[in-house]
């Protein structure tokens, strides 16, 4: 028998045990946040309105994409009721790029040796992330200004460019820093200029009137001079106009030297200790070069630049993305940290996963005020986590980060879940059925939460639940045509099932 004539039977028009990624789940999506969401769902999401730090340890399998998934759907659903207390989404969960870029200076890639990248990973520092962290929020911010689709999107409301140009001059100082150093690194002079357009920074116009004197105000004193040296070579020298004119172009040399080879040699220094500072973001020598030489001397002042290790110059780097941010009705920040395990240079190590995150683990960091961060990490970092000393339990304060120590579901959550992803995908008009209809009469409600219950997590739940249709459709003919899943089958699926399990967390197997 074909499974697509059991489930046209039952009146469900798509498996709603097929999917196991959240990120590719059509059902998922489908789905409300109540009955898609862990218990723990509202403590690690906590009050938006005054965003806080989540600390989750999960399985692989056990929701954590998927509260993710639904921290980002609250916070749309959030922002679009309270418009004047908006929370900004900053999604770090692709690892991948920085890590390549970090570890890409230093000469390390995928092939090098492992206690190569576990060397250079293990210089990351607290400032890279939040380097990193920026980097993934401004180019969101500067997409949004110049009317550009963002992912994940975010509004401005009505004419952001208007609140701009009435801004105070600290507050565009701000986000032309922001620019400068933490956008993309492909087009962020293009796009440097752009901003300044729109919030009325405009043009350098003293800059400019220098470069046109430099580039063409020695032409006419030099063409005079020349003609007095052709017409009176001998009594030249004794003309005093011709030592006016000469000091003239002396003058010029000196605006050439000084505004165009001095100012550029110092724009690429500058840039250069900005480039050995800025380790995480994707932002070469050049790039800093553009978009420096565009800003005036006290909107680049080196005081306002991160030119050193110092965490408070990270941490006020965010307080002005907040101040540009508050302009439109943004309150806080929320950093979602997810997929730790998947980056190429971890690959699942748990030491690396440990190096990388480390350095976060500080209260500083974790209760900056009006950013709330939500780390969800694997099970793996849990006992590393509570081998480590006072001295750092002392410095993360863990008793204050909202931890969720083992994201686990029970048999009767999972049985909820499947129940709910059955509604979703039954036909419009159907009759309403739960899970237990799908089996013969002896298999009651508690067995399948019993069977359930052993697979631990929603991913190996709907796995057990569509291997038992699959068994089912297997054994019988369209001739016979039997709907229910009998109790053998059922037995037979949970036990290869619970085996499957058992084998990989002894790791003979993959999941």
């Amino acid at each position: 028998m074909n499974l697509s004539r059991f489930l046209e039977h039952w009146s469900i028009d798509e498996n709603p045990f097929r999917a196991q990624e959240a990120r590719h789940d059509r059902i998922f999506a489908r789905l409300e946040i109540a009955p898609n969401s862990h218990p723990d769902f509202e403590k690690i999401l906590g009050d938006l309105h005054r965003p806080a730090t989540s600390v989750v340890f999960g399985e692989k399998g056990s929701g954590k994409t998927a509260i993710r998934l639904q921290i980002a759907r609250r916070i749309t659903q959030h922002n679009e009721k309270y418009p004047d207390a908006k929370v900004w989404l900053i999604p770090y969960d692709d690892l991948n790029p920085f890590l390549d870029w970090f570890c890409g200076r230093a000469g390390i890639t995928g092939s090098s040796p492992p206690e190569k990248v576990a060397e250079v990973l293990g210089q990351l520092r607290l400032v890279d992330h939040i380097d990193a962290i920026l980097h993934v929020a401004v180019p969101n911010l500067v997409d949004a200004l110049l009317g550009r689709l963002t992912e994940p999107p975010q509004a401005l409301g009505d004419q952001p460019e208007r609140k701009l140009r009435n801004a105070d001059a600290a507050d565009k100082r701000d986000l032309l820093l922001l620019q400068a150093l933490y956008d993309r690194d492909g087009a962020s002079a293009e796009r440097g200029r752009a901003i300044r357009k729109r919030i009325g920074a405009g043009r350098d116009w003293r800059r400019d009137m220098w470069r046109l004197a430099g580039f063409c105000g020695w032409l006419l004193p030099a063409m005079i001079l020349v003609r007095m040296l052709w017409t009176e070579s001998e009594m030249a020298w004794t003309n005093p106009w011709v030592w006016t004119l000469s000091g003239s172009l002396l003058a010029w040399i000196y605006v050439l030297v000084r505004f165009f080879l001095w100012n550029g040699w110092q724009m690429r220094r500058l840039a250069g200790q900005l480039s050995r500072e800025l380790r995480m973001p994707q932002r070469s020598k050049e790039s800093l070069t553009a978009c420096l030489t565009l800003m005036r001397p006290e909107e680049r002042e080196r005081s306002l630049l991160p030119l050193d290790d110092l965490e408070d110059h990270r941490f006020a780097m965010v307080a002005r993305l907040q101040g540009v941010l508050s302009m439109f009705g943004y309150t806080g920040l929320i950093v979602v940290l997810d997929r730790i395990d998947e980056p190429t240079l971890v690959n699942g190590d748990t030491e690396r996963m440990k190096t990388i995150i480390w350095p976060m683990l500080r209260n500083k960091f974790l209760q900056m005020d009006r950013v709330g961060c939500k780390m969800l990490l694997p099970l793996e970092l849990h006992g590393a986590l509570f081998r480590e000393t006072a001295l750092f339990f002392q410095e993360a304060r863990m008793d204050k980060q909202n931890l969720v120590e083992h994201l686990s579901w029970t048999g009767a959550m999972l049985y909820d879940l499947c129940n709910a992803r059955l509604a979703t995908c039954l036909i419009e008009g159907a009759s309403p059925i739960t899970l237990t209809d799908l089996f013969d009469e002896d298999v009651n409600r508690q067995d399948l939460v019993d069977s359930l219950d052993q697979m631990h997590q929603p991913r190996d739940a709907f796995k057990l639940i569509y291997e038992c249709m699959m068994a089912h459709c297997a054994n019988f003919t369209e001739e016979q045509a039997r709907w229910r899943i009998p109790r053998l089958v059922l037995e037979s699926v949970r036990q290869q099932q619970t085996n499957r399990l058992q084998m990989f967390q002894k790791g003979f197997r993959p999941a």
